[in-house]
């Protein structure tokens, strides 16, 4: 039944351990993450991996820690760590559905695995759109890492809600009969403006395998809010290029976009970084939108969700500069100081690059928007 969107089995582990191996670009790839052992060694031990949990410990752990030792000055994580396990919100014997706010093509997800695993709690399951699944290696790296596929949408009305319903099926039966967790992101696509909000169709879609009870159907899934903040914006200059381009048309990905977006990711230096598992969404919560009707329901979910996830959000000084800049005001000069904002400026002055091919105000507004934003969607929903 799930057969074209599921994760690799553990017999299949094996075979796609040795591809990974083999393929052109373990070289570089092993070097990355093990710079200091020889790529043989690697390669040796790659293959020998027989289950997920093997490669996701000896591999992608590592990996992660790579890319925040080399691109990060500070990674915290706030409501899953606690003193006892009697004051702990979440527990590791239960299944979640994490919906997370997405500023980066992989990142989000694959540090919250660390995180989980740093906490005693399973890896869990990860959305993967289908456009990313590109290349074998690509695939047997994604599906070796618990990463499911996921539809882009697109298509006649009837293939868009088969998908929708095959999505939901599968996310209920991997929480309730696999016991594992899953990692979706809030709405298709990553944020590029900075202001973070979910999908009421995504809302929807959880609900569409469980007929009946809408309280229920949601209430099973036993969601967790997730709210990622970096100092520095992944992608920001790729992100206000693709804002800008959008204004005035449709827009297509150029070839090789996504890759691009994803080493960009990887290897651009991102300052702080901070993950908040927000407070989860119980039946009790539910029930205040119990007299919604159906597209309000889902839409007051969706806030719900929302609420969390901006209040979450961790302010650094850069999203203070770019609000003071953007408003021409010095509202909040006490919370950065006269070197960050000229590093910020600096960042900024790559958009000079684009002078005359854009209009470098508009481009400019566009970038600092993307920073600035996450102010506004606190202050909107502390009222």
């Amino acid at each position: 039944m799930f057969e074209d969107i599921r994760p690799y089995y553990e017999e299949e582990i094996p075979a796609a351990m040795g591809r990974i191996a083999s393929s052109r670009e373990f070289p570089l790839l092993a070097s990355y993450v093990f710079p200091e052992r020889p790529v043989e060694e690697v390669a040796r031990e790659v293959m020998g991996y027989t289950t997920v949990r093997e490669f996701q410990l000896g591999v992608m752990y590592h990996a992660n820690r790579q890319i925040l030792q080399r691109s990060t000055t500070g990674f915290s994580v706030s409501g899953i760590e606690a003193s006892s396990e009697e004051s702990r919100s979440l527990s590791p014997e239960k299944n979640y559905l994490f919906v997370s706010n997405h500023r980066d093509i992989m990142l989000d997800a694959s540090l919250m695995q660390n995180v989980l695993t740093d906490n005693g709690f399973d890896t869990c399951e990860i959305t993967f759109g289908e456009n990313l699944m590109q290349g074998q290696l690509v695939i047997d790296v994604g599906k070796s890492n618990k990463m499911f596929r996921v539809a882009r949408p697109g298509g006649n009305a009837r293939e868009f809600y088969r998908n929708s319903l095959l999505l939901s099926r599968y996310i209920r039966w991997t929480l309730t009969e696999k016991h594992q967790s899953i990692w979706i992101a809030q709405r298709n696509g990553r944020t590029k403006d900075g202001m973070d909000r979910t999908d009421q169709g995504i809302i929807k879609m959880f609900a569409m395998s469980y007929p009946g009870n809408r309280i229920e159907a949601l209430a099973e899934l036993n969601i967790v809010p997730l709210s990622i903040s970096y100092e520095w914006e992944s992608c920001d200059v790729l992100k206000a290029i693709e804002l800008y381009e959008r204004r005035r048309g449709p827009y297509t990905k150029k070839p090789g976009e996504d890759l691009n977006s994803i080493l960009t990711g990887i290897t651009q230096q991102k300052g702080r970084v901070h993950l908040a598992f927000c407070e989860p969404v119980t039946s009790d919560h539910l029930r205040q939108l119990e007299d919604c009707a159906g597209g309000e329901f889902h839409k007051g979910v969706a806030r719900m969700l929302d609420e969390r996830i901006c209040s979450a959000y961790r302010l650094m000084p850069n999203n203070y500069i770019a609000h003071d800049l953007r408003s021409g005001k010095d509202e909040f000069r006490e919370m950065y100081s006269r070197e960050e904002k000229d590093a910020f400026v600096g960042r900024m002055s790559i958009l000079s690059l684009y002078k005359g091919k854009y209009d470098l105000d508009e481009l400019t507004d566009i970038f600092l928007g993307i920073y600035a934003n996450p102010i506004d969607s606190k202050r909107m929903f502390a009222k």
